[in-house]
C-alpha cells in the first residue's frame, strides 16, 4: 500500500479523477460535500482563532448557494468562498486537489482519495506565494 500511495501516477490519476468529479458535480447537482485535509487549505483572509481552533485534522464544506457559485476549479486547487461560525466570517477558501479526502452527496460516499490522509505538504512553494509574501513583509517590518 506503501508504494501505490506514493506512486505519482496514482496520485496524479486519484487528482485529476477528484478534479474531473468537482466539475461534473458544480454543473449538475444543487449541493455537494468534501472533506478536506485542514494542511491543504489556505483561508484569506486567516480566519479568527476562536473559529479556525474549532477544526478538526479534516474538515467538512458543503458547497451550495454562493459557496457553489464561487467555485473555480483548476488543476492544482479549487477556491470557494464560505461563511464560518455564528457572526458568518467571510474566507475564500483555497483548497489543494491533492487535499481532498472526499467527496459526497446526502452523506453517500462518491470519491475518496487515501493519499489526502497521508502526512505531507500539500502546499508547494508556488501554491502558496501571497502568504509567503505576507510572511516576508512582517519579518521585515520595524516596529517602534
Amino acid at each position: 500500500m506503501y508504494k501505490l500511495l506514493h506512486n505519482k501516477d496514482y496520485i496524479n490519476l486519484s487528482k485529476r479523477h477528484g478534479v474531473e468529479l468537482i466539475e461534473f458535480l458544480s454543473t449538475n447537482v444543487d449541493s455537494f460535500d468534501i472533506t478536506v485535509n485542514l494542511r491543504g487549505i489556505d483561508f484569506t483572509p486567516t480566519l479568527p482563532s476562536p473559529i479556525y481552533d474549532t477544526f478538526t485534522d479534516f474538515v467538512l464544506f458543503t458547497l451550495t448557494n454562493y459557496s457553489l457559485e464561487s467555485l473555480k476549479i483548476n488543476d492544482d486547487y479549487i477556491t470557494f468562498e464560505a461563511g464560518f461560525g455564528a457572526e458568518n466570517f467571510g474566507s475564500i477558501c483555497k483548497v489543494s486537489t491533492e487535499a481532498i479526502f472526499q467527496i459526497s452527496i446526502d452523506n453517500s460516499i462518491l470519491f475518496i482519495n487515501p493519499n489526502a490522509s497521508i502526512e505531507q505538504e500539500f502546499f508547494h512553494e508556488e501554491f502558496n506565494q501571497q502568504e509567503q509574501e505576507v510572511r516576508s513583509r512582517k519579518a521585515f517590518s520595524f516596529k517602534k
